[in-house]
């Protein structure tokens, strides 16, 4: 008898637990059909963002409440036609909430869609697989993309950025943190720009680079392999470092106030 007693009580703890893990895994779940303009804005307060693109047709986004105040904070569907537009929503007495929102968004991999607010005041941002206008924004945290294409817009107040097999343009800044960015292909004719207030700026492009070139740190070293000149500054501190490629068909700026510059050829 009590053993049967036991195994009813762990057979509903059990059910329990998937109860609640499906609760949770159904915070926010649903699906957009977007055109090819298609429009994609999130706006987070505390939690990560991530997209990734996958062989499906539709737009998937999902959202996780975490922290101990979890059920104080919602999401805000504002989104119309081609255009999905979330955001995070918590209560006016909720300053020192420990609730944060976790997004998931798959979108399909072959679209070039409009990603024109991505933003979290608190968290990281990451985005795989993915193509058109990127936007990507955070106050407080890390950045990473990979295999992106398209015109790329990152910055963060404090983290560090990484921009690995992109195409296209990207401008990249951090306030407090490390810029890395590597850029497989270039694309269009928009300038370049990549800077750092306190890290190191790393840049690595195409070697047939066609750009006026200007590299800059207060503090730090500059290196690089393209044919312009290297210069310390005869008083004071500081190292430049500026040259025309090719035609110049594109400005391109890298440069950090208190760390090192890194200018290679791929």
């Amino acid at each position: 008898m009590r053993r049967r007693l036991l195994t009813q009580t762990f057979a509903a703890l059990v059910l329990c637990l998937g109860a609640a893990s499906s609760a949770a895994a159904q915070d926010f779940q649903k699906s957009y059909q977007l055109g090819p303009n298609g429009s994609i804005r999130i706006e987070n307060v505390s939690g990560n963002i991530q997209i990734a693109g996958y062989d499906g047709s539709a737009v998937t986004v999902s959202a996780f409440k975490e922290g101990r105040d979890r059920d104080q904070v919602e999401v805000e569907d504002l989104s119309t036609g081609d255009r999905v537009a979330l955001r995070a929503r918590y209560p006016e007495n909720c300053r020192r909430c420990n609730a944060s929102l976790r997004f998931e968004v798959r979108v399909p991999r072959s679209s070039r869609l409009n990603f024109d607010k991505i933003t979290t005041a608190s968290g990281d941002i990451s985005a795989t697989d993915v193509a058109g206008r990127l936007k990507l924004n955070t106050a407080s945290g890390d950045i990473t993309l990979q295999n992106a294409g398209g015109e790329i817009e990152v910055a963060t107040a404090s983290g560090n950025l990484k921009v690995t097999n992109a195409s296209g343009t990207v401008s990249a800044a951090s306030a407090s943190g490390d810029v890395d960015v590597e850029i497989a292909r270039l694309e269009g004719t928009r300038d370049l720009r990549f800077s750092s207030a306190s890290g190191d700026v790393r840049v690595r492009l195409p070697n047939d680079l066609d750009a006026r070139v200007s590299l800059a740190t207060a503090s730090g070293n500059i290196e690089t392999d393209f044919p312009i000149e290297v210069k310390r500054q005869e008083y004071g501190p500081g190292v430049t470092a500026r040259g025309q490629l090719g035609s110049g068909a594109r400005s391109l700026r890298v440069s950090t106030a208190s760390g090192d510059v890194s200018l290679k050829s791929l």
